[in-house]
């Protein structure tokens, strides 16, 4: 996502834990195989925004996983996804996303997210629909991980609907329709 110089929302903290709790988490080639599932917990879990970005409201389901925090991020008002053995985080599953649809959202996130498997507690791997955890049932999907300085605030998805949910939206829609520039909105 790209700062268009706002405060950070009041923040909903929730986490989830990594694949492998003692391994380094390598990170996935900016979605090169990600599979077509993203773990959406900051403002691509609202279909406004979806809708902006790629034209369609892909299929949405509740996902939460453990060990991570939805932190609110200094001087913007979407959140990154952080380590936090203590938390829960929760959001959507966005599915059936196609390499197009990736290249978008990668082009979308700032440079600070890497894209990382995380495992999710809910929902449980779907037959055909996620990559299960051996032994545990859990479903491993993707997540946009941030990399740089937090907040010690959480974000909360329902403050930010209230408040910027449609101008995003609409910063969405006019940054896709100037051709997507990297350099941001």
């Amino acid at each position: 996502m790209h700062d268009y110089g706002a405060a950070p929302g009041a923040g909903d903290a929730e986490a989830s834990e990594p694949v492998d709790d003692d391994q380094p988490h390598p990170a996935f080639p900016r979605s090169n195989s990600a599979g077509d599932e993203l773990f959406a917990y900051g403002t691509l879990q609202f279909a406004p925004v979806l809708e902006a970005l790629l034209g369609r409201v892909p299929p949405l389901r509740l996902g939460v996983t453990k060990g991570w925090r939805v932190a609110a991020l200094p001087d913007r008002v979407y959140p990154g996804l952080i380590p936090d053995s203590e938390r829960i985080a929760v959001g959507i599953v966005v599915a059936g996303l196609t390499r197009a649809e990736w290249e978008i959202l990668d082009r979308f996130e700032d440079a600070e997210y890497d894209l990382r498997p995380i495992r999710l507690v809910r929902p449980a791997a779907a037959p055909g629909t996620h990559r299960a955890d051996p032994g545990s049932g859990a479903a491993v999907v993707a997540a946009y991980v941030w990399t740089a300085a937090v907040t010690a605030d959480d974000w909360y998805p329902e403050v930010f609907a209230r408040q910027r949910l449609a101008e995003y939206a609409q910063r969405c829609e006019r940054w896709r329709e100037r051709g997507m520039p990297a350099d941001g909105w």
